[in-house]
């Protein structure tokens, strides 16, 4: 009896997966046409023998329709359905209704009928069969949710500058890569993505040819047909999916033979508006417009325009009338969305004055910076998100650079969920723009090393990171428990396991998912790709971080309120009581973390039945992220009593911290061990705008290897100064004083500015609070340049020279956040910032004015030739020329302020 009920049974599931199945669906509509093909995909792949058509007829077999509301063919295929779509209103809304032997797919619009379709794919594949019945409804809660990928690389082309990356196959291969092209926009239609992002300097003349500017085509004419036809392609098989391709880029940066055509530079912040800039842009906007009309465009006014003024006048006088010229000569009114990235300009400004010129406008602004810091934001950056989201326009969050995650995994689903809920709730955002987790400027290919030596595809290593964020921005509100079961199952189908085991790897991945984010929002100088968190930091950059200039707003934006490093060594001292986050709290729970991640991977282990080279790779992550946080902990500890001695002056609180620091070293020798074999970088912009916790120039200082003798040397220096300090009479060991730096001669072109002697007395613009007091032995032998003070607050400071070797031109700036003295270079907002090496900070607090700020030494190289230099406006001291061939060591000179605190960074050096 229990051989033929087993038999029946078998020949009702034969017969179950072999029947027939029509596909109804709107041959005139791309995405229904799409969904309609991945049903029919996925039915097959179970045994179904699937036909399509265009029109509803009766029949006994099980039938799929999928129509949009509203449309003659959802009217005529779904008139006898009597199902109630009223509340069918939201974008890309959906439900699924069944009705005997049909199953009704109605979307609100075209978007919302594909992902009634790919929600019945989602479901065949999750339970194996087609449901013999389903009623739902769904509607994504943000109204963009998109991914990014950077057409630039990690180090600079030959003769270029930042974000300079013509469209060729020589530099981007994979572009022309259809296969990959249609691999990623499946992807992000899985996850429900709805926008595709691609970020260049200036791609226009990759892209369109101008007959008034003909010259300014940056690639062959073979290069330009391959461009049109993957641009194209890329556009259609997007549109398929419900993708909008979005086109970001720069201003004001032009091509290279346009530049060179007109012997100008391709980009310089200080340059002014010109006719020439403005109608070339507006030529290039308006052609992209007309050629590529399903593309969007996102302006970043930032980085190459010097002030705000001017962006909202390129904005509202180049970027908006080109888009009009461009839909004017398609015959076209309406208006493409524009996005207004607000990096570096005054986006509430901005749209004010732009909202009257064109109504379809959105603003997008980086979640916490570059990095991946809380799901509890605030502070100035956080009321910027706040006036763009009052605007009433769509807001959206750019999860951007994640400096302090890359290169390990991170998969986080609690982090994330928290953080999405956190856009809305506090940013009132409700768009999402998400970059890859790790190696934006090498993308498609993550940093991992593999035994094959093969290239790991980004968007496969970090499925998770894309599934997690696009999940969320579908719907934040999701249940924390249930949330937990769906990526149990998610991971046990992933590697083979049981729900136990799957349910540890979670937890490694969240353990893991707090380390990044605690220890850079409590202890970074920035959370910009200035700094590579995962390679650490150095003792000098903790005791003394302003030195290196603390990024303004960081820390008050970027986490929950609490004490940075000096804040607390002085409380301690004082015995004042403390209050938030404190560093000894998250150090603490960032080795817990790290104990923990391992932990439950490792138990994991044995479970694994499915890839399982991917797993060990996880698994050396989660250990590599536990030797991060033992590192980082015992080097925050040594800080805590190296600053300690600053006030008591006990030679035994330096005792204390040595074992600690040497402890900091076993950590890092066994995270260089855990990625030597696996990881061929840290991080993927490799060039001198990465400057913590050292500079990164020509690629170099990318690997935990490279740092290894750095934090060697760190430790060799504080022995050796230790003993210094031991074996003096007082106590004390006399600094280095340094010696006067060796003057160079320049010619001044046009105009030579007055001059003045670097020396006490010396009122520099003529005025007492003034005069210098106390000057650096590096700066005596200096003869400075004067300006009118009134003439640099509102113009600006200009020198034009010839020098016939290479120079260094000393600058100063005022240790002040007012507005009348010029900020110092920030790579955060300039990415030319370092072009002349000028981002670190060479003499800290080197000068002393009477009742003016202390000042900081920068020095600028230039080669030798015809040179400028513009900085913006502000009070600035130009200090001189130098012999940019002689060594130079910086130095933080000491001259600080009343109630000040000396910097002990010395006792590293």
């Amino acid at each position: 009896m229990k051989y033929l009920q087993l038999l029946f049974l078998c020949l009702f599931v034969s017969f179950a997966t072999a029947q027939n199945i029509t596909i109804v669906s709107d041959a005139t509509s791309p995405r229904a046409k799409f969904g309609a093909e991945k049903l029919s995909e996925t039915l097959s792949a179970k045994g179904f023998t699937v036909a399509s058509a265009d029109k509803l007829k009766s029949s006994k077999d099980k039938v799929i329709v999928i129509g949009e509301k509203g449309t003659d063919f959802w009217k005529k295929n779904a008139k006898s359905a009597k199902i109630d779509d009223s509340k069918l209103t939201k974008k890309e809304g959906f439900l699924i209704r069944t009705q005997k032997n049909i199953i009704f797919i109605e979307g609100t619009d075209a978007s919302g009928t594909l992902y009634g379709a790919m929600e019945l794919v989602d479901r065949i594949k999750s339970s194996g069969h087609l449901p013999s019945e389903i009623n739902i409804e769904d509607s994504p809660e943000m109204v963009l949710r998109g991914a990014c990928i950077g057409m630039q690389k990690p180090v600079y082309l030959p003769g270029r500058d930042v974000y300079e990356y013509p469209y060729t196959p020589e530099t981007f291969p994979w572009f022309y890569d259809k296969a990959l092209w249609i691999k990623y926009l499946d992807m992000l239609v899985d996850n429900r993505m709805n926008s595709l992002y691609l970020w260049n300097g200036h791609p226009f003349a990759s892209l369109v040819k101008l007959k008034e500017y003909p010259f300014a085509v940056e690639v062959s004419d073979e290069d330009f047909k391959k461009n049109e036809e993957i641009y194209k392609f890329l556009t259609v098989e997007a549109n398929k999916r419900g993708i909008w391709v979005i086109q970001m880029f720069y201003n004001i940066i032009v091509s290279k033979p346009f530049a060179e055509h007109f012997n100008i530079k391709t980009q310089d912040r200080s340059r002014p508006i010109t006719p020439l800039l403005s109608d070339y842009t507006r030529k290039s906007i308006a052609a992209f417009i007309e050629k590529y009309p399903n593309v969007g465009l996102m302006v970043c006014l930032g980085e190459a325009i010097n002030t705000v003024d001017d962006d909202v006048e390129w904005f509202t006088k180049t970027i908006i009338p080109g888009v009009r010229d461009g839909l004017q000569a398609l015959g076209k009114t309406e208006e493409p969305p524009i996005i207004l990235r607000s990096h570096d300009t005054d986006g509430p400004l901005v749209m004010e004055k732009s909202l009257p010129l064109y109504k379809n406008l959105y603003t997008e602004s980086k979640y916490t910076g570059e990095s991946l810091t809380t799901y509890t934001p605030g502070g100035p950056w956080g009321e910027t998100h706040k006036q763009l989201s009052a605007l009433k326009s769509i807001h959206i969050e750019n999860v951007h650079i994640l400096a302090n995650l890359e290169p390990f995994r991170y998969g986080s689903p609690d982090f994330i969920q928290k953080t999405v809920k956190a856009m809305h709730s506090v940013h009132g955002a409700n768009a999402l723009h998400l970059y890859p987790q790790a190696s934006y400027w090498d993308w498609p290919y993550s940093a991992d090393k593999t035994k094959s030596g093969e290239r790991l595809l980004e968007m496969d290593r970090d499925w998770i990171w894309y599934k997690a964020w696009a999940r969320y921005a579908w719907d934040s509100k999701r249940d924390r428990n249930e949330e937990v079961k769906y990526w149990d199952k998610d991971l046990a189908a992933k590697f083979g396991t049981s729900q136990e085991a799957a349910n540890n790897i979670l937890k490694a991945y969240e353990e893991t998912g707090e380390i990044a984010p605690k220890t850079l929002r409590r202890f970074g100088i920035t959370e910009g790709n200035r700094q590579t968190l995962l390679l650490g930091m150095f003792e000098s950059q903790l005791v003394n971080p302003s030195k290196w200039r603390v990024y303004p707003g960081f820390h008050e934006s970027c986490g929950p309120a609490g004490e940075l490093l000096l804040e607390y060594a002085k409380k301690e001292w004082n015995k004042e009581p403390h209050s938030g986050e404190l560093p000894t709290q998250i150090i603490a729970e960032i080795t817990e973390h790290g104990r923990l991640a391992v932990e439950a991977i490792d138990k994991a282990e044995a479970s694994v039945t499915k890839d399982k080279e991917e797993f060990a790779r996880l698994k050396n992550d989660m250990h590599a992220y536990k030797a991060f946080a033992d590192f980082f902990s015992e080097k925050v500890k040594a800080a805590l009593l190296v600053l300690r001695y600053s006030y008591s002056n006990d030679i035994a609180d330096l005792d204390k911290a040595m074992p600690h620091l040497e402890k900091s070293l076993e950590h890092y020798e066994l995270l260089v061990k855990l990625t030597k074999d696996t990881y061929y970088y840290a991080n993927s912009m490799q060039t001198a705008q990465r400057r913590i916790p050292i500079g990164g120039d020509d690629g170099n200082n990318k690997t935990w290897a490279e740092l290894l003798p750095h934090y060697e040397r760190e430790l060799a220096n504080f022995k050796r100064n230790l003993e210094k300090l031991k074996s003096s009479k007082d106590g004390k060991v006399e600094s280095k004083e340094g010696k006067p730096w060796k003057t160079a001669e320049v010619t001044f072109i046009d105009e030579k500015p007055g001059t003045y002697l670097v020396k006490t007395g010396t009122k520099v613009y003529g005025t007492d609070i003034s005069e210098l007091t106390k000057i650096a032995p590096e700066l005596q032998n200096l003869r400075g340049y004067s300006f009118v003070e009134n003439d640099q607050n509102e113009k600006g400071t200009h020198l034009k020279f010839r020098n016939t070797k290479s120079v260094k031109l000393v600058v100063g700036y005022f240790n002040s956040d007012q507005k009348r003295f010029l900020l110092p270079p920030s790579l955060e907002t300039d990415a030319a910032g370092n072009a002349h090496g000028q981002a670190e900070v060479i003499l800290a607090s080197a000068m002393n004015l009477k009742d003016l700020p202390r000042v900081n030494i920068h020095t600028y190289t230039f080669q030798p030739g015809e040179n400028k230099l513009d900085l913006g406006k502000g009070k600035v001291l130009i200090l001189g020329f130098i012999d940019a061939d002689q060594n130079i060591t910086p130095r933080d000179v000491g001259y600080i302020d009343a109630g000040e605190k000396a910097a002990v960074d010395w006792l590293f050096y």
